[in-house]
């Protein structure tokens, strides 16, 4: 039994040396610099109001012992306005694991908001079913979308950090594709006869599981019929970059889209009033901190 037990509390920037240093223990096939770089971006983003910056930290005798990341954003989900909380990366040192679950709940009692994970290892799936969380996407779709019928008479445009306007695309949807750019992501305007759709792609970095290399995860679309209209045109852009395949978030085969379904990796949990859209990974820790 610990003499002074430990305090829970927000990170606040000074503590976030400290927290690099943590995560970095705790993840030891990520490096300081990775946690930084994603710390420091997250210090730059605007947040909904009354959102903790950081997240929060499990301190004893002036010292972090845990932390657990939350990256917040408000969204438009089925036509309303959500605020959504990305649970991140999450580190208690071993002396101070019989306070985990209970620095997890301190840290997740907004009703108003929708709180999702979408890296959850495999082991913490029936951990986070016991904690309410419900699965939302169960697999992943390996596509192909070069070899896709779709995509004709489309144009594919390519959006940087310096892209001052996009005709026909909405300010907001312009200014997530260019922060998105400056994060290193791979942001798109595909247009159709009809319409001007916005298109994020995260890059892999590193193989994982059953995904082999070169590939990118879709990480934004209005919704996932965009991506089978366009997906013809995007495959021929994405594969003259050398990356054939393109992961979709899915639960099931994708109608109209060449490519395989696998349950092997890739299940996504949330709770709260709003379930996540398919297809809208932007402002996660898989953009802001890269995969």
């Amino acid at each position: 039994m610990l003499a002074v037990k430990p305090r829970f509390r927000e990170i606040l920037k000074s503590d976030l040396d400290a927290i690099g240093d943590l995560l970095t223990k705790g993840f030891v096939h990520r490096s300081r610099e990775y946690w930084m770089r994603g710390l420091h971006r997250q210090g730059a983003r605007s947040l909904p109001p009354g959102a903790p910056r950081y997240g929060y930290l499990l301190e004893h005798q002036g010292a972090p012992v845990g932390c657990l990341l939350l990256i917040y954003s408000s969204k438009i989900i089925d036509g309303e306005p959500a605020t959504c909380c990305n649970v991140s990366s999450w580190y208690v040192d071993p002396a101070f694991r019989n306070y985990a679950a209970l620095f997890a709940s301190m840290t997740q009692k907004r009703k108003d908001v929708t709180y999702f994970n979408v890296t959850p290892a495999i082991a913490t799936w029936p951990i986070l079913e016991a904690q309410g969380f419900v699965a939302y996407c169960r697999g992943l779709y390996l596509s192909l979308p070069a070899l896709s019928r779709g995509g004709h008479g489309v144009t594919v445009e390519v959006v940087t950090p310096d892209t001052a306007v996009i005709a026909g695309l909405p300010d907001a949807e312009l200014a997530m594709l260019k922060r998105h750019a400056e994060y290193g992501c791979l942001s798109l305007v595909c247009r159709t006869a009809e319409a001007v759709l916005p298109f994020i792609f995260f890059s892999l970095r590193k193989r994982r599981g059953i995904i082999p290399l070169p590939a990118m995860q879709l990480g934004y679309c209005r919704n996932i019929a965009d991506y089978v209209k366009c997906a013809g045109a995007i495959g021929r852009y994405l594969l003259r970059r050398g990356t054939p395949i393109v992961i979709v978030d899915a639960n099931g085969a994708v109608a109209g889209l060449p490519g395989v379904y696998s349950e092997a990796r890739g299940r996504k949990y949330f709770k709260g009033p709003h379930q996540p859209r398919l297809g809208d990974l932007a402002d996660t820790e898989l953009a802001i901190y890269g995969m």
